[in-house]
């Protein structure tokens, strides 16, 4: 795959010592990765997923655990952005990443609030830093950006034995976060963004309903690997039904959009499924959106 996508473009070379121009935001970038993760919290109803309303699926987290987190992480997506800019390989994101890890613990108590998120944004974030101190062309989206610079090495890194997508990954055989990000997430950019902005021009006056029918449909697509942990392949099926199904019936173009909605996601808690792959991806959707548009996050 790296070989494909290095075939059709180069990185240019780093700049001298490998200094970071100062077109390169750092904190910027880490506030917009912050606030995506912000959004996606404020955003209900989502499947089994804590909100800013209830706990969904959980007994262990809440939206306070969440924003705890967020602000705890954020000076890490600072330094993978800063890092992107200077070159760095993935041997040196991954460090960073782990560092941002033990913060989140930290900050919550032993709770895995954003792992995904930040192994996923993180790689976003080091992605602008490359390709805003022109490592990568300009118009390279950030998705193929990481996995130019950075896919064959997800791919051959160290596994996490005990973590639930590690778990789900081997005994069903998915995917998982590492393919979707080595691919140049795929779902971001084949599911989340396309959902996002043809729901904006119907919707742009209540940006928290496209942030819904966007996580529905990345529900509907994913194969899942949080759901597959907490369901199997029946609940992942149960899952992506629900949400296909409702999205069939018109989405938030539905009158009656939040109570349809709000029915799924009870269905969801009584069942423990919590979808926090889709989760993690509507976050990397707004932020994508947010710098490859260069419209300002907060």
């Amino acid at each position: 795959m790296k070989n494909v996508l290095s075939a059709l473009i180069t990185p240019r070379p780093p700049t001298p010592a490998f200094k970071v121009r100062a077109a390169v935001d750092a904190e910027a970038i880490s506030t917009c990765a912050t606030a995506s993760l912000l959004h996606e919290l404020e955003t209900w109803p989502k499947p089994g997923l804590v909100s800013h309303i209830d706990c969904g699926s959980h007994n262990d987290m809440n939206s306070e655990t969440f924003r705890e987190s967020a602000l705890a992480i954020e000076p890490y997506f600072r330094a993978l952005a800063i890092a992107g800019a200077a070159g760095s390989k993935m041997g040196r994101l991954r460090v960073i990443g782990l560092d941002a890890e033990r913060a989140m613990f930290k900050a919550t108590n032993g709770i895995n609030t954003h792992r995904g998120a930040i192994f996923g944004i993180g790689l976003l974030c080091a992605a602008v830093g490359a390709r805003d101190n022109g490592r990568v062309p300009g118009h390279l989206s950030l998705g193929a950006t990481v996995s130019l610079l950075w896919g064959q090495d997800i791919i051959d890194g160290p596994m996490l034995l005990h973590s639930h997508g590690g778990v789900a990954r081997r005994k069903y055989g998915a995917g998982g976060a590492r393919v979707e990000a080595a691919r140049g997430f795929p779902s971001v950019y084949e599911v989340g963004l396309p959902t996002m902005r043809d729901a904006w021009v119907d919707f742009r006056d209540d940006p928290e309903s496209v942030r819904v029918q966007t996580c529905f449909a990345l529900i509907a697509a994913l194969e899942d690997t949080n759901l597959l942990h907490r369901g199997g392949q029946r609940g992942l099926r149960y899952a992506r039904r629900a949400a296909e199904a409702w999205l069939q019936e018109g989405g938030i173009s539905n009158p009656r959009w939040r109570e349809s909605a709000y029915s799924i996601h009870q269905s969801f808690v009584s069942r423990w499924l919590s979808p926090g792959g889709s989760a993690d991806l509507l976050a990397m959707t707004l932020f994508v959106d947010a710098q490859e548009r260069r419209s300002v996050c907060g």
